[in-house]
């Protein structure tokens, strides 16, 4: 599954504000109910689960990477954003390193299969050095999506 399939271009934020877990978490949802990919009535449940999720354990994989999600009915298609922080984010990341980048993934329970080939695409870009720092260095919304979109074609080959 491509970024460009589930990634909504208009939520993404190259410059996060939020020092703690739950305010990033916050501002990623705020920025997809601003874009039209969340409804404003279920923000607050699908904030709630995700910061649920974050005490059962954490998405901040190491590296400057975290990928919350989770499954809620909140949504009906798979939907995702990312976000880079400039100043790096406490998120009790497994390697206990800041995280700068952060992938939201929230899709509805009943379309598994979708949601693991969008972790799955998640996973094996994350894993590449150089497109992370990329990512880390992006400092425009343009530029996220470019290397978003990089990803994507790179994948086709």
């Amino acid at each position: 599954m491509k970024f460009q399939e589930f990634v909504c271009r208009k939520a993404l934020i190259a410059d996060l504000q939020g020092k703690t877990g739950p305010d990033v978490l916050a501002e990623m949802i705020e920025a997809l109910v601003s874009a039209g990919s969340l409804s404003k009535s279920k923000k607050d449940d699908v904030l709630n689960a995700l910061v649920q999720r974050e005490k059962k354990a954490t998405t901040g994989f190491g590296n400057g990477v975290a990928i919350p999600h989770v499954k809620h009915e909140g949504v009906k298609t798979l939907v995702g954003m990312v976000a880079r922080s400039g100043d790096g984010v406490d998120f009790a990341a497994l390697d206990g390193h800041p995280v700068h980048t952060f992938f939201l993934l929230i899709s509805p329970p009943d379309r598994p299969a979708e949601h693991l080939k969008a972790m799955e695409n998640i996973f094996r870009n994350a894993q590449k050095e150089h497109w992370r720092r990329f990512l880390r260095q992006a400092e425009t919304a343009d530029a996220i999506w470019e290397l978003l979109v990089e990803a994507d074609e790179e994948a086709i080959v």
